[in-house]
């Protein structure tokens, strides 16, 4: 029907016929002339309707916002002084000559005309009609170009394209798994998969030797604004290499990614330890981006009478750390309790804090409630380790080690970015070294990744001390964002079954659960290796999007619901009865219609 796309007019059509298919944008009657804004996926186009051409200027005066129409006309220069440098379209228009109207259009429920602050729920109720907008579109385009980039990188490395199950089996690690009856065997399940995990491993041991797939994973878990129920990953997994090898192929195809696609040199990435991020960081995600760190000082307080910090400070399982905020004096009252607020979300009691105003002085130039509990020798000392200066304000963190950690790590980077501290653009690094577990409130362990990691020791060795055994774990972290994690897998069975007992899970559950990953590492199961990529969290922010429901064409909301098909929706009796299941009521419901509560089974 087109001839051209809108937004791909321009200069070197001039004179030339051509035909445009797309929505009114804009219409505009300026003494007489008629002006549509014609638009589609590529970008927006002006054609000008005279009384000369009576009937097509009688349609176009009828004409509204996003009605879709088909227009034939002529390319020329715009009038001199019209022209608009800010469109890729802004030195021509074309000069209708005919105008079909291929379908009419009720009013939108939101202007698309320009960008208007829409609520949210509005947009996902239209999702239809938001991703008409250029910057919803723009971003969809440009994740279309992220995706066949990296297919024609992998294709370029031997890695192989393998579809993986969509109906899998629960599992009972990770989160909750979204299940889908059987109705063709009564009382069973299948799982939709969280990931393509067991399975790439499965082709390892096939010999398939390299292995990725644009994947969707499901999770049935509480979400955030970084989280969708349904995600798409790019899952990659190698045979007969390390993890040195593995990181530096990934490294090298975002690397070329972002030099490609938006004419940015990262730098080759850091290597920092776990416990290494931990200490100066408060996360295993680090925003390096920010030059502010945590500094132990639990050492220097362990013997004051201030017991808010000496409690935690002689405590194995405590933390106290000191930020140091560089010219951060200039914060009010007002900003610092802000900023207590804002540490409480992640367990702190409070923000101990001293601002350091001469500090020649000794501790009558600093200033604090916390000061004289401290007393003057150690308060300096503290000042000297952190290497403070006047001006400087001081944070402090005392309490569990994980809550000191997330309270001053998620200060960190909202004081940075508060006081406009970002160093650079963009810092990525690689995450290593992680603990294989992590101590439950209960005593067990729990996988730091997943069951299948493989640790940096011997199974006796890991038995012998699992609490401080190191993965083969790599995470990719870029401006405090985890895009990736992967690992070394386990490729013997005996260790396997070493990690599934210290997790609880007994032999007898092992074979139900994992029976067939157990046999097949016993059939020739070469080293093996891989790395998942988030690639709804890498379009966000190489995009600059503020959430992944952003670039995603149709999401869900953080209740995992969809505005627009109403889904989850409930079904019929019928269908019901052939997938053998039978609801139970709320009881709330049951009481209210008066059914006795001791009569009503599942």
């Amino acid at each position: 029907m087109r001839s051209h796309y809108c937004g791909a007019i321009n200069e070197s059509h001039i004179d030339q016929d051509v035909t445009l298919c797309g929505w009114v944008h804009r219409r505009r009657d300026h003494g007489g002339v008629i002006f549509l804004d014609l638009r589609d996926r590529d970008g927006i186009a002006q054609v000008v309707f005279d009384p000369d051409t009576a009937e097509s200027f009688a349609r176009a005066d009828k004409v509204r916002s996003e009605y879709v129409v088909k227009v034939r006309g002529r390319v020329r220069a715009r009038p001199a002084g019209t022209e608009n440098s800010n469109m890729a379209t802004g030195q021509v228009e074309v000069l209708g000559k005919e105008l079909e109207l291929l379908n009419a259009a009720a009013t939108p429920p939101f202007p698309l005309d320009e960008y208007v602050d829409v609520g949210e729920d509005v947009r996902l109720r239209y999702r239809f009609m938001d991703l008409r907008r250029p910057e919803m579109l723009n971003r969809l385009r440009f994740r279309s170009r992220v995706t066949t980039y990296i297919r024609n990188f992998l294709d370029g490395e031997g890695f192989l394209d393998i579809e993986t199950p969509i109906l899998t089996r629960a599992t009972p690690e990770g989160a909750r798994d979204y299940l889908v009856p059987s109705r063709t065997h009564a009382g069973s399940f299948f799982a939709l998969p969280q990931s393509p995990q067991l399975f790439k491993q499965l082709l390892m041991v096939s010999g398939i030797d390299r292995y990725y797939q644009v994947a969707k994973c499901f999770r049935d878990e509480d979400l955030r604004a970084d989280r969708q129920p349904e995600f798409t990953q790019v899952d990659v997994e190698c045979s007969f290499i390390d993890e040195v090898q593995l990181t530096g192929i990934m490294e090298r195809m975002v690397r070329q990614m972002f030099a490609e696609l938006l004419s940015v040199e990262l730098p080759e990435f850091p290597r920092i330890t776990y416990a290494e991020a931990m200490s100066r960081y408060g996360s295993d995600k680090p925003d390096l981006r920010i030059p502010l760190e945590l500094v132990d000082v639990a050492d220097l307080v362990a013997d004051v009478d201030f017991k808010v910090f000496s409690g935690p400070a002689k405590d194995p399982k405590g933390r106290v750390a000191a930020l140091r905020v560089p010219q951060g004096g200039e914060l009010s009252r007002k900003q610092i309790d802000d900023y207590t607020k804002f540490v409480a979300i992640y367990g702190a009691r409070g923000l101990a804090w001293i601002k350091v105003n001469e500090l020649a002085k000794g501790a009558e130039g600093l200033q604090s409630p916390i000061v004289k509990f401290l007393g003057e020798e150690t308060s300096l000392a503290i000042m000297k380790r952190l290497g403070a200066a006047d001006g400087d304000i001081v944070f402090f963190g005392a309490d569990k080690v994980n809550v000191v950690n997330e309270a001053l790590g998620a200060l960190r980077v909202k004081v940075g970015h508060d006081l406009g501290r970002l160093e650079r653009e963009w810092a990525p690094c690689w995450v290593v070294d992680f603990p294989m577990f992590e101590e439950l409130p209960d005593g067990g362990l729990h996988a730091i990744h997943h069951p299948f990691t493989a640790p940096s020791c011997s199974a006796e060795e890991l038995k012998a001390d699992p609490a401080n055994a190191l993965s083969r774990a790599y995470d990719m972290v870029l401006n405090g964002t985890e895009l990736g994690g992967g690992s070394i897998r386990i490729s013997d069975e005996k260790m396997q079954e070493t990690v599934f007992g210290l997790l609880g899970i007994d032999h007898e559950a092992a074979r139900a659960k994992f029976g067939f990953l157990l046999d097949a590492l016993r059939f020739g199961c070469p080293p093996h290796g891989g790395l998942a990529f988030g690639l709804d969290r890498l379009i966000m922010l190489m995009t600059g999007a503020q959430s992944i429901r952003d670039v995603i064409a149709f999401p869900k909301t953080q209740s995992a619901t969809c505005l627009m098909t109403e889904a989850p929706g409930e079904v019929d009796e019928k269908q019901l009865q052939e997938l053998h299941i039978r609801l139970r009521k709320p009881v709330a419901e049951n009481n209210q219609a008066g059914v006795d509560q001791s009569n009503v089974k599942g």
